[in-house]
């Protein structure tokens, strides 16, 4: 009886065990489908048949996980793929670790669905002829531990966002067709980068200077970290055709004979003597029709605004007088700083950005000062009236506005230098890398930038009687403490009526569009645009707002309007408790602040006033109640009074 019921016992464990392994070991039905409509709509070499009839976990090629429910690892190098990756064929494999398809003729764009591939670790595309951007698609496998890309078409810039990638430990993305910039790829796990042979420009990343120089070469306008240092401010000097390799000039003057040598020795002299003659001549009869020389007064002296700084440029930089003028660097006073432009010219530099009137450089001099230079570029106005506009814009002080420290103006050459702010922008801060391991912006800190940069501008408006003309998030610059600073101010009369619409995309006015004339009302739209962008956390300009097309204040508004509120607010900002109210005030003052009619819209120093007003009983952080005026500049100055037509009360 014993042996009886053990034997029904095993029988039992053997049966489980049979469903068992028939229950897991099952076929990846889905995954196997996929796989079929990649192969039949990619031509390929007959070396790959997959059988249909057979399970996908026995093909070539094809690795499934355990229990043969999902297909994770896809390896076809080399097997003659040709053509573009169908969409819904391999985006399908949604459990997949390792892809690798290099070394085919595959073609065409990474399809868009590649970012359901969530848990792919490994990614190998290199050695085909992708074309097209850098694959949007990708920045978001935020699993991604290797990726490349080599020896494709990819063209375009190398978008910021793979700071998402916070696993990469390898990026390979040479021999491409990548231009503009490198980004600050910040990932710490980085031990191989290869971005040789495309056609980036600018300085390396300090991020990146860790990596040699083979990993940069092939790009022409690449420089600093590891490479030859930056020099971004003037163009480099064209060789002569004396340091022609081709041409020699010891080889020429072999040719001559001695006697044409010393002909050419003698009339050479003889030239010389008689034009310095020719001078000596021209200068004594100037000198006797030259009156004595009368001193000017001192209020004549300082209608020039390029006398109201102080120069600290060397005198013999291009040894001439009319040329050493050109070539000034020019302070203002009350500055900290003392260097000239021999000194900036010697700087590191390191490229921070290319915005819509220029390009800014962080500079670093040799005793390790540190500023910011902004290289202008369509600047048509004259020498008189730039140094006229850098006067106004040299002589505005406060708090929450970056300083123009100098200037320099050349025929070729328009500089600006600026504070550097090591903090960053608040672009950077808001939407910079919003993966897992990203430090939220909180509601005290949206609400601090927002009063800051609100007091800032209406400085400017008020007491400097300027009108900013270019407020977007990336020039809201920050300090550690998170009060903001505007900068790029007041540039736009440098332009003149030539301004391109592109300009501050997303943050213009409706009538900047037609006009492209800024205004103060103008500034007070794209500063509600800014409010918007820090309750909503996305950027004016980005395609993630529905309708193709639409901009912030538009999408909000049909939100809004359907009662979906809550729907606005950045998700970020829904961990944190008992600040609706306040969200929603904010809120109304960003709508009043875009109404399209710029008559509708509230003076700046009103809107600083409404945001004042927000929670003002909370005095604890200095910022949401002050005992005097914050657009007062430091001369203590009080706005005058100015007659507007009241906002429009907005109720979300």
């Amino acid at each position: 009886m014993a042996v009886i019921l053990h034997s029904v016992v095993v029988s039992f464990v053997l049966l489980l065990l049979l469903l068992s392994h028939g229950r897991v070991d099952s076929e990846p039905v889905q995954d196997k489908q996929a796989l079929l409509a990649f192969l039949s709509r990619v031509p390929h070499a007959n070396r790959l048949q997959w059988n249909s009839s057979a399970s996908a976990c026995t093909w070539v090629g094809i690795v499934c996980n355990a229990n043969n429910s999902s297909v994770y690892e896809l390896r076809l190098p080399g097997v003659g793929l040709v053509g573009q990756i169908p969409p819904n064929t391999l985006g399908k494999l949604s459990q997949l670790r390792v892809l690798s398809l290099r070394s085919n003729r595959l073609s065409g764009e990474i399809p868009a669905d590649f970012s359901n591939l969530t848990l792919l670790r490994s990614l190998y595309l290199q050695k085909n002829e992708f074309s097209g951007d850098f694959p949007p698609s990708l920045p978001r496998l935020n699993r991604l531990t290797r990726l490349d890309l080599s020896s494709n078409n990819f063209s375009g810039s190398i978008p910021f966002a793979v700071n998402n990638l916070t696993h990469l430990t390898r990026l390979f993305l040479q021999n491409n067709q990548f231009s503009g910039t490198l980004p600050s790829i910040s990932s710490s796990n980085l031990i191989d980068f290869n971005v040789s042979n495309n056609h980036l420009n600018g300085s390396i990343p300090s991020s990146l200077t860790k990596f040699p120089a083979s990993s940069f070469a092939g790009n022409l306008n690449l420089c600093g970290g590891p490479l030859p240092p930056c020099n971004p401010f003037f163009p480099s000097p064209a060789p002569s055709p004396s340091e022609n390799p081709e041409t020699p000039v010891h080889e020429k003057s072999k040719k001559l004979s001695t006697a044409a040598i010393v002909l050419i020795a003698v009339g050479s002299g003889l030239v010389a003597f008689l034009l310095l003659l020719f001078l000596l001549l021209c200068l004594r009869r100037k000198q006797r029709r030259q009156p004595p020389k009368v001193p000017k007064p001192a209020a004549a002296a300082r209608a020039v605004p390029v006398e109201a700084g102080t120069s600290s440029s060397k005198d013999d930089i291009t040894g001439g007088s009319t040329e050493a003028e050109r070539n000034k660097l020019v302070f203002f006073e009350g500055g900290i700083y003392s260097f000239d432009l021999e000194d900036l010219l010697r700087a590191s530099a390191e490229v921070l950005g290319k915005g819509s009137v220029g390009t800014s450089y962080k500079a670093v001099l040799e005793e390790g000062t540190t500023v910011v230079v902004k290289r202008l570029k369509d600047v048509v106005v004259s020498k008189r009236e730039f140094e006229m506009q850098m006067e106004v814009l040299g002589n505005i002080k406060h708090d929450n506005v970056v300083p123009l420290r100098a200037f320099y103006y050349s025929k070729d050459e328009k500089l600006l230098v600026y504070d550097f702010m090591a903090a960053g922008s608040l672009s950077a801060l808001l939407h910079g890398s919003r993966g897992s391991g990203r430090t939220p912006l909180d509601w005290d800190n949206r609400m601090r930038i927002a009063m800051s940069a609100a007091r800032g501008l209406a400085h400017l408006h008020v007491v400097g009687k300027v009108v900013h003309g270019n407020i977007k998030s990336s020039n809201i610059l920050l300090r550690p403490d998170h009060d903001a600073s505007v900068s790029d101010f007041g540039l736009n009369p440098l332009f003149g009526t030539a301004t391109p619409p592109s300009r501050v995309a997303g943050y213009r006015a409706p009538e900047v569009v037609e006009t492209r004339k800024v205004t103060f009302k103008a500034d007070v739209y794209s500063f509600g645009v800014l409010l918007l962008e820090l309750l909503t956390g996305k950027a004016p300009n980005q395609a993630s707002l529905g309708e193709e097309g639409i901009d912030l204040p538009r999408w909000v508004q049909s939100v809004v309007r359907e009662e979906w509120t809550a729907e606005v607010f950045d998700v970020e900002l829904m961990r944190y408790h008992n600040i609706e109210e306040e969200m929603v005030q904010l809120l109304q003052i960003a709508m009043a602040c875009v109404s399209t009619v710029p008559d509708q819209r509230p003076a700046m120093q009103e809107v600083l006033r409404m945001i004042e007003d927000i929670n003002r009983g909370e005095t604890d952080d200095g910022l949401r109640q002050s005992s005097d005026d914050p657009s007062k500049g430091s001369d203590g100055h009080t706005p005058p009074a100015e007659t507007r037509t009241p906002p429009r009360a907005v109720t979300p």
